[in-house]
């Protein structure tokens, strides 16, 4: 017998995370590569690689000691925790939230969002018979894997140019339906502003729109907030949904700190919002695990109402921009017709098309790696909407940056 048929046919179905893929053939290229003056650099992962905040270290340091830190945390999170997070909701964006019912602490945003679309479905083995969460396409690679292994259908938002990366719901149902799919069966929609891979933004006009239409559908709104703290300009300062009228009827927002203060492996955020939602999720949450590492509780409770973490922020954004600048800078010098107005105002990230000889993003990909050294991510990988498209995730040093370009021209690679 091989045992690893044991698993259900939604996980036996999946495949590799796409970044766990890039990683493995680029450590297999490693040796290769760095014998021609071309080590892997990666342009892939959406992973600061800045330090943390001098200050976040050092209270960490210094909770490390107190007495009962190391014991079991609690899995809605300790109280400074959600306090430190309400107070972080209300001057960031305006928003009141209930620290004992409206915010539950998370192992990563990733972690809630896996366990809330696996807490949501009823699997179903018939493809017209399972429960329907839509999806941002293009869209974070780990949503249509999350609802896939949770025996749900995974059905997108086609996020395109043409409808300014911000389509009518009214449509995708109509959509929907016409490829013979129930609309009762729609239990959830995630929306992901700003997004990745696009770095686009959304309108505030367009976010009340999406509550209203959730309202009046009954569904849940889950919105992927990772991205909110990382912007270019006062004027772009991302919003959240519960910002909005009626928002906390059918809203759950999702928060991760890995982002802003660069602590990807920490593994800290929280959902917030609709209270009955955050009540069962809790339940189902206690089931799994003990809560977070109380010295990182702590030191993030800090840091997220502290001058010093908004300071980082800021500097750190500064940062972002220049990085932005110098790729772009670049791209345009091959031959890449980026625009000033299409420009990402947020995120981390470029979205451009593939080269004009290659008509397959993944071998755009593959020959950028085997040749250059450079890692990016193919726009297949966000979904159907990404054909001919690649990502880039702008984190690296200014001088990898700009290395990056150098070898792009040397390697003849050009648009």
């Amino acid at each position: 017998m091989i045992m690893e048929n044991l698993f259900n046919e939604e996980v036996m179905a999946l495949d590799t995370y796409i970044m766990v893929k890039l990683k493995e053939k680029t450590a297999q290229l490693s040796e290769t590569l760095a014998k021609k003056n071309r080590s892997p650099i990666s342009l892939s992962m959406g992973a600061p690689t800045a330090n943390p905040p001098e200050m976040l270290i050092e209270k960490l340091k210094e909770y490390l000691t107190e007495d009962n830190i190391h014991q079991y945390s609690v899995t809605r999170g300790e109280p400074y925790y959600r306090q430190a997070v309400a107070q972080r909701m209300e001057e960031r964006f305006g928003v009141k939230l209930d620290p004992n019912s409206e915010i539950f602490s998370l192992l990563g945003s990733k972690d809630g969002l896996a366990n809330l679309i696996r807490f949501l479905i009823n699997p179903r083995h018939d493809k017209l018979e399972k429960d329907i969460i839509l999806i941002p396409d293009p869209g974070y690679a780990s949503y249509s894997q999350m609802v896939q292994c949770s025996g749900g259908l995974a059905y997108p938002i086609p996020l395109t140019k043409e409808n300014n990366y911000q389509p009518k719901m009214e449509d995708v149902f109509a959509k929907l339906k016409e490829d013979g799919y129930d609309e009762k069966k729609v239990k959830a929609i995630i929306i992901n502003y700003p997004n990745n891979p696009l770095g686009v933004s959304a309108t505030r006009e367009y976010a009340q729109q999406i509550v209203e239409f959730c309202r009046k559908k009954d569904i849940l709104l889950i919105s992927d907030a990772a991205y909110c703290d990382i912007y270019f300009k006062e004027e772009d300062k991302p919003f959240s949904l519960l910002e909005f009228p009626g928002a906390k009827d059918v809203t759950v927002e999702l928060y991760t700190l890995s982002k802003p203060y660069a602590i990807t492996g920490w593994r800290l955020g929280w959902i917030c919002g609709n209270k009955d939602v955050l009540s069962r999720f809790g339940k189902a949450k206690s089931t799994i695990d003990n809560g977070i590492f109380r010295a990182l509780q702590k030191a993030c409770a800090y840091i997220m109402t502290s001058p010093e973490g908004d300071d980082y922020i800021r500097q750190a954004n500064l940062g972002y921009k220049k990085k932005q600048s110098i790729f772009v800078k670049g791209m345009r010098e091959l031959g890449w017709e980026i625009k000033d107005e299409d420009l990402p105002r947020s995120t981390f990230y470029l979205w451009l098309p593939i080269p004009r000889k290659y008509d397959s993003s993944f071998k755009f990909c593959e020959d950028l790696l085997e040749k250059s050294g450079i890692v990016v991510v193919p726009g297949d990988a966000f979904g159907n909407y990404g054909k001919g498209f690649f990502r880039v995730s702008f984190v690296c040093s200014d001088e990898k940056l700009q290395e990056v370009i150098d070898r792009m021209k040397a390697d003849g690679f050009k648009y």
